[in-house]
This record gives structure tokens, C-alpha cells and sequence, in this order.
């Protein structure tokens, strides 16, 4: 099944979402349908809230971007209650964008490494290093299951200037390619 995606301005973009538990979900459908939803849309990372539950899920493809990195190749992955053990190494710049904010990009500084702690999509708990683009990829969706979005990081100047998209992206006022449900 495909979701309609959560625009900017919805609450359940800035609340933390809750851990879950086996008993919770039928993890396996849920999850296919996230890819299903991530797919559609194009993107690379989905992230729970983004589908408008507050639930700390996320999925990630980073193969569109392998061109950039070979190691997004087959880096396709699950992570079910994530809990980032550490962020290391030297910030860098690179622009992103945001399935909830469609046509918005800009440059976020991040680590460039992380340790990240979670759980798969058959409930087996890992501990694992990423580096690059993949690290990115998992700190932008991680960002989402802590109500934080991407523009957060941005200087108040930066956020002026995108302000008037980003009022329209809340009032439904916004093309994509995808189904989309903005705030009331």
C-alpha cells in the first residue's frame, strides 16, 4: 500500500515518535509499504511520521545515489527503534531535501560518522559504523523519528528565505509527484 506522504507544518513531523514492540505492528507488511511509499515518491529514506505515525521506524535505499558512492549500491535497510550511539569525525556540507518539504534543498552540515544501534525488520538487534552518504542518509531519517527536520539546521537567514515555500508546502500550495497530506 501506498501512503500519502506528511507535508511540512503537520504536527506529527515535530513530536518524538514512540519505540514499538513485536506485539505492536505487522512489521513486515508495514515496512514493505514504506518501501512501496519511498519508492513512489523517489526518494532514498522514509521515515515513519513522514506517513503520519509516530512510531520510531525507518527505511533507507540509498542505490539511486550509488553514482556518488558505490557503497549505496546495496544499501537498502531497516531500522526499528534506532538509537545513534555516537556521530564522529569532521561535519561537512551537502544539500538535501526532504519527501515532506518537496522542493526545498539545502545545505546541512553533519558528521560524517556514525554508530547507530537497532533493530531489523526481523527483530534481530545490530550495532553498526557508517560512514559518507550512508551516515547521512540515517542521521537525515533519524533526524525525522526525533521531530527534527532538515531546515531545523539552518541559519535564521537561510529559513527567511524559504519561508514563503515553505508556508505554501503547508497550505497544500506545492506539486509533486506523489500523494501528499498537508496540515489542517
Amino acid at each position: 500500500m501506498i501512503y500519502p506522504v506528511v507535508a511540512y507544518g503537520h504536527p506529527v513531523l515535530k513530536k518524538v515518535a514512540e519505540e514499538i514492540d513485536k506485539e505492536s505492528i505487522d512489521i513486515k507488511q508495514f515496512v514493505e509499504d514504506m518501501f512501496e511509499t519511498m519508492y513512489n515518491a523517489h526518494g532514498v529514506g522514509l521515515a515513519a511520521p513522514q506517513i503520519g505515525k509516530s512510531i520510531r521506524v525507518f527505511v533507507v535505499d540509498g542505490s539511486p545515489m550509488a553514482d556518488e558512492d558505490p557503497k549505496l549500491e546495496d544499501f537498502k535497510k531497516v531500522f526499528i527503534n534506532p538509537i545513534i550511539v555516537s556521530e564522529e569525525g569532521e561535519k561537512w556540507d551537502f544539500e538535501e531535501g526532504c519527501l515532506s518539504i518537496p522542493d526545498v534543498r539545502e545545505a546541512v552540515s553533519r558528521h560524517s560518522t556514525l554508530t547507530i544501534n537497532y533493530l531489523d525488520e526481523n527483530w534481530v538487534e545490530h550495532e553498526e559504523t557508517f560512514d559518507g552518504l550512508r551516515a547521512r542518509i540515517i542521521q537525515h531519517e533519524y533526524d525525522h523519528i526525533e521531530g527534527v527536520l532538515f531546515i531545523d539546521y539552518l541559519s535564521a537567514f537561510k529559513k527567511r528565505l524559504i519561508k514563503k515555500k515553505l508556508t505554501n508546502i503547508s497550505k497544500g500550495i506545492v506539486k509533486s509527484g506523489y500523494r501528499m497530506v498537508f496540515p489542517k
